[in-house]
């Protein structure tokens, strides 16, 4: 039987594919977790018929009795994901930053949002997780829920609102949100039926509410606008910034026209687009200038997306004030005068 296409969306000239979870795959066929999951797509677990719970990606748990040799590395989900921990202890990553999840943890990743489980492996522990995918690949995109989530349209706008504007990863669930993950557990292990499994989902969203009802949540409606799509975009350009992008790219990769699109990125950096990324291709060419001093100037220069030497020349003296050569040259004797003298 032939596969099923991964979900993916492409950014910054990259394509990104939904994850499929492999290394739990594999740790759960050969037995180092106990594992039960109801999955879509390119999910691990038993599959989901295609006229039930539309939307929901995957569901279930894994409970790991001893340390792992295997974690999830950086990647992304088409949806909304909740993770939450019932024991144990594990790493969890986001944005540059690391959380230890405890039991009773609950985690927060919004649709494609890059985050890691494990340091770089996963711990011992029990893990449930439920995605379910709303339809959006930006943040100023509209959420779109699946039609069997019954809350009130004022319950579910307001959850909405809550999860757009608050980017805080982790919380600490309520005893109602533990129960409904270890019913929704129960529901996947034993086959109970996707009624029972919606109703479950229901009130896990539903305590989720009454979650953030309990506390302040710091909101901010910047959060869900086309400027923050702009922002993720320019933060993840300097891996690709060597490629060809043109303006209509770049705005295209945004999901906006180009006229929004420059005025914001020049709202963000103070700069246009193109000056944008020919600052983020300068300072790659002066790290590997540093760092491979055997590799040319040239060689540098197509490397980091340049058309020509002597463009790059002209641009590199812009933004450091001196040719590529010279500015080798100096870091190479400042950093030979600061290192320790030979015994």
């Amino acid at each position: 039987m032939a596969k099923k296409p991964i979900p993916s969306y492409k950014e910054s000239d990259k394509t990104y594919h939904a994850d499929a979870c492999e290394p739990l795959a594999a740790a759960a066929a050969s037995g180092k977790v106990a594992f039960h999951a109801l999955a879509r797509s390119s999910y691990p677990g038993r599959p989901l018929r295609n006229s039930e719970l539309t939307g929901l990606q995957s569901a279930g748990y894994w409970d790991a009795k001893r340390e792992q040799d295997w974690g999830l590395p950086l990647h992304r989900n088409e949806g909304i994901e909740l993770t939450f921990l019932e024991t144990g202890a594990m790493s969890f990553s986001t944005g540059g930053k690391t959380w230890r999840l405890t039991p009773g943890s609950l985690a927060i990743t919004r649709p494609w949002q890059p985050h890691q489980v494990g340091r770089p492996n996963v711990g011992i522990g029990r893990l449930h997780w439920i995605i379910l995918d709303v339809g959006v690949r930006q943040p100023h995109q509209q959420w779109k829920w699946p039609d069997w989530l019954v809350l009130s349209p004022a319950d579910l706008a307001e959850l909405t609102g809550i999860l757009r504007e608050n980017e805080q990863p982790t919380w600490r669930a309520s005893e109602g949100i533990a129960a409904c993950f270890r019913q929704i557990g129960r529901a996947v292990e034993t086959e109970a039926g996707a009624s029972r499994l919606a109703v479950f989902i229901n009130e896990l969203f539903l305590d989720l509410l009454d979650l953030f009802r309990s506390e302040p949540v710091p909101r901010d409606k910047a959060l869900t606008g086309a400027q923050r799509s702009v922002e993720l975009f320019l933060g993840s350009l300097a891996e690709s910034c060597a490629e060809p992008w043109t303006l209509d790219e770049m705005a295209r990769n945004c999901g906006l026209g180009v006229t929004r699109f420059v005025h914001y990125c020049h709202l963000v950096s103070n700069l246009t687009p193109m000056q944008h990324l020919t600052h983020l291709r300068t300072a790659k060419a002066a790290d590997l200038l540093l760092r491979d001093p055997g590799k040319s100037v040239t060689d540098i220069a197509f490397e980091c997306g340049f058309s020509s030497s002597q463009y790059f020349a002209t641009c590199f003296r812009k933004h450091h004030g001196q040719s590529p050569a010279q500015f080798r040259s100096e870091q190479r004797i400042l950093g030979d005068s600061s290192a320790p003298p030979s015994p």
